[in-house]
């Protein structure tokens, strides 16, 4: 694992790198006074590590940008923009900020019974996954409508949304392509780049 500095320094640097419009800079202070840069990306699954959200984040922003290139070229920024890519990367699981919590457990050990830590989630905010993450950036960066709409639906398939039926997930990916390019880029970037 990445040492949590390192990871945090090369989040600020791609985002300031990249995020320029109105906000940017209010909202890296509160990702830089929340749990963000300590919190796992998952409880039990990929990047279940301290600062394996910031890290995962990281991980998606460089397959989108990859995904974007390769499906559209050298010309790709007339599809989408830098700024988007690293909106949508570095931005898209905000949900996860101050969710996570560490309890303990007991586990066998060497035939032995210890006391183990392990993550928990506690949302104090339940208002979905994708949306959440649109609903908290709103809050200090305007969003365009694309942005919005690949962050929002992100999830793809795994979103708790779809069990109910619904075209809104289908239709969200026909009206907007970047949103298919980042669902892909997500699943990559945790199934082959990260590890429980």
């Amino acid at each position: 694992m990445r040492d949590l500095l390192d990871i945090k320094n090369e989040f600020i640097n791609i985002y300031n790198t990249y995020i320029k419009r109105d906000g940017a800079k209010e909202l890296l202070e509160y990702l830089q006074k929340s749990d963000f840069f300590q919190a796992p990306a998952s409880t039990q699954f990929h990047s279940a590590y301290e600062g394996g959200l910031a890290e995962h984040s990281i991980n998606v922003f460089k397959r989108f940008l990859s995904a974007v290139k390769n499906e559209y070229g050298e010309d790709y920024s007339s599809k989408i923009s830098d700024e988007s890519i690293a909106v949508c990367g570095l931005l898209h699981d905000l949900c996860k900020i101050d969710t996570f919590k560490i309890d303990m457990r007991n586990k066998k050990v060497d035939g032995n019974w210890v006391q183990v830590p392990f993550y928990t989630v506690e949302d104090g905010l339940p208002y979905g996954h994708g949306e959440k993450s649109v609903y908290i950036i709103s809050g200090f960066m305007r969003l365009t409508r694309e942005e919005a709409m690949i962050i929002n639906w992100h999830m793809g398939g795994f979103d708790a949304r779809i069990r109910g039926g619904g075209y809104g997930l289908s239709d969200a990916f026909y009206k907007f392509p970047n949103a298919v390019l980042f669902h892909t880029s997500d699943m990559i970037a945790t199934y082959l780049d990260e590890t429980r």
